[in-house]
């Protein structure tokens, strides 16, 4: 049977850590930041840990990332 593939897209949106934990990027942090705070944009730079429900799909679109 052959290898799974990685999701293109996720590969990019996603991390895995080394315990297994999937990492996700927050959104609004790409364009038109001149009107947001210092404070705001630091906030949107922290990357938490994806839901429990969104895991077992994500870890199978990162097949290969494991």
């Amino acid at each position: 049977m052959p290898k799974m593939k990685t999701h293109s897209s996720l590969k990019d949106r996603f991390k895995i850590t080394g315990t297994g934990k999937v990492k996700r990027f927050k959104a609004n942090k790409n364009h038109l930041l001149y009107g947001k705070s210092g404070r705001r944009k630091r906030v949107l730079s922290s990357q938490p840990i994806a839901s429990k429900g969104d895991v077992k799909r994500l870890r199978q679109g990162l097949a290969q990332l494991r």
